[in-house]
């Protein structure tokens, strides 16, 4: 779904961030999955970073579901976005002590203006589910 003069470009999860002089981003530990010894996980921190652009005044908010869908594992507070015309921004969402309880296909999604725009697949396991843990059909990679 669109909404009019708002694109989200670009979504990153990782270990930290920084703003270096000159308003420069610097993040560590980026990442598409987590692979931990043991469930349940529970990780002191991370962050997603959607860069955006577009203009004009929107509410943005990240989510982060189980693997069915139906529960709520953590949500950032709603941060407004203020883009001048032909604008561009980083909106990042820091999450702290956030227990995945089981291994699975966690969903995380980028909501603007109460829409859900992006939403992709985090795949949370363990060694001993490493073998039954299959990424869904709809993800591809390409090695160029």
């Amino acid at each position: 779904m669109d909404i009019p003069n708002l694109k989200l470009v670009y979504t990153l999860l990782c270990d930290d961030v920084r703003i270096e002089m000159g308003n420069k981003i610097s993040m560590m530990g980026i990442f598409q999955n987590i692979m931990v010894e043991k469930m349940p996980v529970s990780l002191i921190k991370f962050a997603v970073i959607n860069h955006w652009k577009g203009q004009g005044s929107h509410q943005t908010e990240v989510r982060i579901l189980s693997p069915d869908k139906n529960n709520l594992v953590v949500s950032s507070q709603p941060t407004m976005l203020e883009l001048a015309p032909g604008g561009f921004t980083d909106n990042v969402s820091f999450f702290v002590n956030v227990v995945f309880p089981d291994a699975g296909t966690y969903w995380v999604q980028t909501i603007a203006n109460a829409v859900v725009l992006d939403e992709f697949p985090l795949i949370v396991t363990d060694q001993a589910n490493l073998e039954n843990t299959r990424p869904p059909e709809e993800i591809s990679e390409t090695i160029n």
